[in-house]
């Protein structure tokens, strides 16, 4: 599924969200790995659950073909700086849900990318069948959880 793109200025910062399209699939490649090595905050580490430019071509493939999943990526200035992806459930009793995750580069955080990305999904999610979205988390990653609980998430631990 796709999105209109959509411009934010925070800080005199401008970028832009929009939906990702195969020509993003190798920066995205690089930009994940940048990531994963900034920060402790990801369930995974740098280079782990590697995933390379045919991969990303054929996660955005997929994700626009299908009605449920959405692949958002953050550019400034043409550079891709963060991504958020929601993926639907295939189940019948489950097509209700979907699970997101958020990354952003380090030199980036604090601008809102985060937030603005999980919000374009929950309003993208609203306009379909989609009534939960989950997410991990890890309960180190304090911003985040902040983030979550302003957005009025609920906690849920099995």
């Amino acid at each position: 599924m796709s999105v209109i793109e959509k411009e934010f200025n925070v800080r005199d910062l401008r970028y832009i969200i929009r939906s990702a399209n195969e020509k993003d699939a190798q920066s995205l490649s690089e930009v994940r790995v940048q990531i994963d090595g900034e920060t402790e905050n990801m369930d995974r580490e740098k280079g782990e659950a590697y995933i390379d430019e045919s991969g990303f071509k054929q996660l955005i493939k997929e994700d626009i073909e299908r009605a449920h999943n959405l692949f958002l990526v953050c550019e400034i200035k043409g550079s891709i700086v963060g991504f958020s992806r929601c993926e639907g459930k295939l189940l019948k009793r489950e097509f209700h849900k979907a699970e997101f995750g958020v990354c952003v580069l380090k030199d980036y955080w604090g601008y809102g990318i985060g937030t603005n990305l999980l919000k374009e999904t929950i309003k993208w999610a609203d306009s379909t069948e989609i009534k939960k979205i989950t997410l991990n988390v890890l309960e180190t990653n304090e911003k985040a959880i902040m983030l979550y609980k302003t957005m009025v998430l609920k906690k849920k631990e099995y």
